[in-house]
């Protein structure tokens, strides 16, 4: 039997609930009059004749029509019965047989058989045959599939050798991809590609498309503004040819039972795709166009699928089932409460709302429920994606954990970790069995290996709550002056050995997580803050290079080798640039305040003060060698919060690294044991690179500088720097806005990452690091806190013992050979490749278990995966911690400047907080927005007349509060004076209010025009948290 199709008596249609007649043998006017009573008696009648004769969710959009879906079902459940699953196009279940009655009134519904019908929203995914063979000619591109934060219907695929990212708009394209799969996508012939905004090339596609089926595409309009905003460079693509004409065909978003995919077929694709060699071709051809494409495939799921974070709305639920108790003596079927779903709305905006069956929740909440306890809705929950059918408008969730209150800072941090798939539990018994017993003394088989340097003036500079000391630094003065600088490194290795426990572990957590106040260590703190830590007055391992350096900074020998220190002292960043600024005297230390750190071992402070002077000439010295050999430098101002004994933040301060001491040598230890592996182990070496910046977002920030009068040096690294170095004089007076424009310099950069130098996908590939301007880099010197460095240690450990057992076996059969083949300066390619090197170092690397080319490359992408995690959770957490700043607050009054501007939006940065923000000025009740294209110029005038005539969707209008706090200057008065007289109850601070001016209306805007914005948090328990900004205007019409 099949599912119950129900019908009504006024014959509405909708693509999951069929209303057909009741059966009754009724005259015209009998129905007639019976459908009249029915709309007065019965509103339900009215609810499902209008929701399903007018709400076309191709005009509605997925989501909203989808909430409306929700309720319009949830009043009919109690006739069509709440498991039917028509909402999601379910047939496998049954509607109840409605009892009979002798006249029926209102809306009649009768239940009866009919043949399965399950109308398809998405087109169905292409064979994993098609898919071969179409990636295998080129014919289909494989991508990463990324959504824009601002519109969730727009999203970008990045195609390797490409500079364009590939657009994918719309919700049929994008065929229910999710933020970071892996997909693999169809180009769009050129015709449909649209302009990106600002290029002179008029567009020749403007005209319709009426035989091309990518023309009648989209389920919902792409964005109701005339120009989309790129989520990776801030761009613009005009709505025109890009967006899809809605479908009239029988068919939702052109998807045929013949299960045709836009169009495209696998059995014809060679005739009309586009390859990758000509993709690159039509996108330098046509500068101006945005390439776009369509999912026809998702290859691999990702992994945030398995992390979802959001709301659960509960509320129409719970009437609902109120709704059926009241009136169950009327209805036989009477459900429980593992019956229906219920919406969940996540907090990421790339993610669309998602379905969750009730019979699927925690006990706990299902609990709640039948209690009818509607603060379910205040608690943040994580849940995992089930399914997305070609059937339903929104994927299939489970709810998997609830965190807590959406307002609690510890729930929302909770909620971030779980979000980054960053592990925050307690190490195992296993891991913690790998430690060494306590107490714990440098062996005597290492004392004798390894060289000791105890009696040396070493010393660490950290932060000043910093508790995992990987690096230390030493300094010595040699003759013709020559400079002798340690790099000194905790080594780790000794303790965390390969496949153990700890090891494992380690790999998974990839790197310590520093969250605002507190950490998650990637190893035991007993390890990572005692053991391996080089804690000052005790003795440590380590690894250290050491340089021979000259006057001018160039390198003339080194050495690197296992060693055995002791720190004379732990230095924050605050202690070594007093030092430097001369706050200390050399000849005379004995005025050294008891606040300053405690002075371990033979060392004095007068060595002290020499070393880091020294250290820091040393380098500037090489600092501006690395400027002038290409390198570049992006600095930015980062938020720093103050917090109060309650752990709650009560200010912000913004701060700059200036750590450029301990920065230069460290940056040369890494570059050294790049080399140093790489020249030994080839195929094996664990790297970081950087590539060159995308050039086409290098050219429009070029072309940004131009328009305000700025020289922009685009051709190298090294000019591109000068460049920036020159405007930052030029800027001296605005420090705001070189901010701004390092901002805009930072967007073409790529992102550094891990890879394995033998991986095959990568042989073609620079392994240079474009913004240090390093052939070769890696990460050595911080083990205690990412893995790539411990891998680094183990196969420089390798190297140096397979050098050793080298140059010992020539010593032996007295053989002149060149000291250091593999650690040295000079590389002597005859000796690195002879037979007896290389079985050295092939006997090294299985003691020291170096990893193969497959391994290590997974381990790379393992690593990049986790700091990409590491730096959202970051963002994240300064984020709430900004949000709590501002609720304690209520309103931070702040200058912004405006970075981008357009008919329906503005761009605007707040130096205060160093953040960026959009308000919307469109459709507002009561508010102009007057939009010059020729001048790029913003008029906004406050309108007398508060209903505006403009054609829109009820509700669709914003107030004007929630654009702009207008205030009135005779209320600013006299709320001043009550605070004068101590009369005032706000809670704002009043002499915050008096030093942020306010603008008038008619408010007229440029780009980088300065306006002064109101601050506020929202959200919390009923929704994602989020900053608010709006502008702060004057108005005696208010």
């Amino acid at each position: 039997m099949g599912v119950s199709n129900v019908e009504s008596s006024s014959g509405a249609t909708h693509t999951e609930e069929a209303f057909v007649e009741n059966g009754f043998k009724d005259n015209n006017k009998k129905k007639k009059r019976r459908s009249r009573k029915s709309k007065q008696n019965n509103p339900l009648s009215v609810v499902v004749n209008e929701c399903y004769c007018t709400c076309n969710p191709l005009t509605l959009g997925i989501d909203s029509y989808h909430s409306l879906l929700l309720i319009t079902c949830s009043s009919v459940s109690e006739i069509c019965g709440e498991d039917s699953g028509l909402l999601r196009g379910d047939t496998s279940s049954h509607s109840p047989q409605p009892s009979v009655s002798e006249e029926p009134v209102g809306l009649v519904l009768v239940a009866r058989p009919v043949e399965p019908i399950r109308r398809k929203y998405f087109p169905p995914y292409w064979s994993t045959e098609a898919i071969s063979k179409g990636l295998e000619k080129g014919e289909l591109l494989r991508a990463v599939f990324r959504v824009n934060a601002h519109n969730r219907l727009e999203a970008y695929c990045k195609i390797d050798g490409v500079q364009t990212d590939v657009l994918i708009s719309g919700a049929v394209a994008q065929n229910r991809a999710i933020e970071g799969d892996i997909v693999v996508i169809v180009i769009d012939p050129p015709s449909l590609w649209p302009r990106i905004k600002g290029s002179i090339e008029t567009p020749n596609n403007s005209k319709s498309h009426n035989n091309c089926p990518r023309q009648q595409e989209s389920l919902v309009q792409v964005q109701d503004s005339n120009h989309l905003a790129s989520p990776e460079d801030g761009t613009f693509h005009e709505k025109g040819s890009s967006s899809r004409a809605i479908s009239d065909n029988g068919y939702v978003n052109g998807v045929s039972d013949y299960g045709h995919c836009n169009g495209y077929q696998p059995d014809d694709a060679n005739e009309t795709a586009i390859s990758w060699e000509k993709l690159c071709t039509l996108i330098s051809s046509l500068p101006s166009k945005r390439p776009t494409g369509s999912v026809v495939s998702v290859i691999e799921r990702s992994i945030r699928r398995d992390y979802v974070v959001g709301f659960l709305s509960v509320k129409q639920w719970i009437c609902s089932r109120e709704s059926r108790r009241k009136n169950s003596w009327k209805n036989k079927h009477q459900s429980d409460v593992n019956n229906g779903y219920i919406i969940l709305t996540p907090t990421d905006p790339k993610y669309t709302k998602m379905t969750v069956p009730v019979r699927d929740l925690p006990e706990s909440m299902k609990k709640r429920l039948e209690a009818c306890d509607l603060t379910i809705e205040t608690d943040l929950v994580a849940a995992k994606v089930v399914d997305w059918a070609e059937e339903c408008y929104i994927p299939d969730a489970r709810v998997t954990q609830i965190f807590g209150r959406g307002g609690d800072v510890e729930a929302q941090i909770a909620a971030i970790l779980f979000q980054n798939a960053i592990a925050a539990s307690e190490f195992s018994s296993e891991v913690l069995s790998c430690l060494p017993d306590i107490p714990w003394e440098v062996p005597q088989a290492e004392l004798q290996s390894r060289r000791d340097l105890r009696n040396f003036c070493i010393f660490t500079i950290d932060p000043m709550t910093a508790t995992d000391l990987d690096d230390a630094l030493s300094v010595e003065k040699l003759s013709n002056g020559v400079f002798r600088v340690g790099v000194h490194i905790a080594d780790v290795s000794y303790f965390v050995l390969p496949d153990t426990a700890i090891d494992l572990d380690a790999q998974i957590r990839s790197t310590t997580v520093y969250l605002v106040q507190r950490k998650l260590p990637m190893l035991p703190p007993m390890l990572s803050d005692n053991l391996a830590s080089l804690n000052p007055g005790v003795d440590r391992l380590a690894f250290t290079i050491f340089w021979d350096i000259n006057t001018t900074g160039e390198v003339l020998d080194r050495w690197i080798g296992r060693t055995i220190i002791k720190s004379c002292i732990k230095l924050s960043y605050e202690h070594a640039q007093e030092i430097i600024d001369g706050a200390l005297d050399v000849q005379d230390s004995s005025h050294i305040v008891k606040s300053w750190p405690q002075l371990y071992g033979q060392c004095e402070w007068s060595d002290v003060i020499k070393s880091v002077k020294t250290l820091n000439e040393i380098s500037k010295i090489l600092r501006e060698n690395r400027f002038k050999g290409g390198a570049l430098s992006l600095e930015s101002p980062k938020i720093a919060f103050l917090f109060d004994e309650e752990g709650m933040p009560y200010d912000s301060v913004i701060s700059r690294d200036s750590n450029f001491l301990v920065e230069e040598f460290m940056l040369l230890a890494n570059s050294t044991a790049a080399e140093v592996i790489t020249r030994a182990y080839p195929s094996c070496a664990l790297l970081r690179r950087h590539p060159e910046p995308n050039p086409r977002k290098l050219r429009e920030f070029e072309a940004f500088c131009a328009k305000h009068g700025l020289e922009l040096d685009i051709s190298s690294s090294a000019n591109l720097h000068h460049s920036l170095e020159h405007i930052k004089k030029e800027l001296k007076n605005d420090s705001i806005l070189f901010d701004i424009l390092m901002s805009y310099a930072a967007r073409p950069m790529q992102l550094a990452t891990y890879f394995c130098s033998g991986d095959a996908k990568d042989n073609n590939s620079s392994y240079s690091h474009y913004s240090l301007a390093f052939p070769l880099y890696t990460h050595f010197t911080s083990p205690l806190r990412r893995y790539p460095d411990l891998m680094v240690h183990r196969t420089l450990a390798a190297a140096i013992e397979a050098e050793g057992v080298y140059l010992k076996g020539k010593r032996m059969s007295k053989e002149v050979t060149i000291s250091r083949c593999f650690t040295g300066l000079g590389f002597y390619k005859d000796e690195v490749e002879s037979v007896d090197a290389q079985e050295a170092l092939s006997v090294a690397a299985l003691k020291h278990r170096v990893p193969g080319t497959e391994t290590l490359a997974d381990v790379a992408a393992h690593c990049n995966e986790k700091k990409l995690a590491t730096r959202h959770v970051k963002d994240a957490t300064d984020k709430l911690y900004m949000w709590v700043l501002l609720k304690k607050k209520e309103i931070l009054y702040s200058e912004a400047r405006v970075l981008g501007l357009g008919p329906k939006f503005m761009s605007i940065y707040i130096p205060k907080l160093a953040i960026e923000r959009r308000i919307y000025y469109d459709e507002v009740e009561g508010l102009t927005a007057e939009w010059l294209d020729a001048t790029s110029t913003l008029v906004l005038s406050q309108s007398i007349h508060r209903h505006s005539t403009r054609k829109s969707s009820p509700g669709r209008f914003k107030t004007i509060e929630e654009v702009a706090l207008v205030v009135s200057p005779a209320e600013m008065e006299l709320e001043m004076n009550k605070e004068e007289n101590g009369e005032s109850r706000k809670c704002v601070d009043i002499s915050d209010v008096m030093n942020q001016e306010t603008v008038f209306f008619p408010l007229v805007l440029h780009l980088l025009s300065t306006v002064p914005v109101a601050l506020h948090a929202v959200g919390g328990d009923d929704g994602p948290l989020d900053i608010v900004a709006r502008l702060y205007i004057s108005s005696y019409f208010h």
